[in-house]
């Protein structure tokens, strides 16, 4: 399987940290990047053109919507998954909506990201199990 190429965007830095420690586990997937907010994450998207974007959707400067709808025009290729803390299948909605292939609630990440990024690449969509 080749390697799958990931950006990670996030505001917090210790959870950015735990998810590519994580993902860097599966030996098919590569961090390749991380951000802190919404306007680096498109920035870098555009630059690197990542397999996937892992994308919060509570980031400073442009929120996690906003990014998907830019990342899917700068990189059509991209596959994206939302991460929340929030359980709204309105906002849920909004991000299909927007772009997104998955949405993920953090409080889920060990049981679903893999998974969901499984069902991305595979051209599917993903939603959280608690929605």
């Amino acid at each position: 399987m080749p390697t799958v190429r990931i950006l990670v965007a996030d505001d917090y830095e210790p959870w950015r940290r735990f998810a590519r420690l994580n993902l860097q586990k599966q030996p098919e997937l590569h961090v390749i990047g991380e951000v802190a907010d919404g306007r680096d994450a498109v920035l870098k998207a555009q630059e690197m053109q990542p397999d996937l974007l892992l994308l919060d959707i509570n980031l400073p400067t442009l929120n996690g919507i906003e990014v998907t709808r830019q990342v899917r025009e700068l990189c059509p290729n991209c596959k994206i998954v939302i991460l929340s803390m929030t359980r709204s299948s309105d906002i849920a909605n909004e991000a299909f909506r927007s772009g997104a292939h998955a949405y993920v609630i953090k409080s889920n990440w060990a049981s679903e990201l893999l998974p969901a990024i499984d069902a991305v690449l595979k051209g599917k969509q993903f939603v959280s199990a608690c929605l």
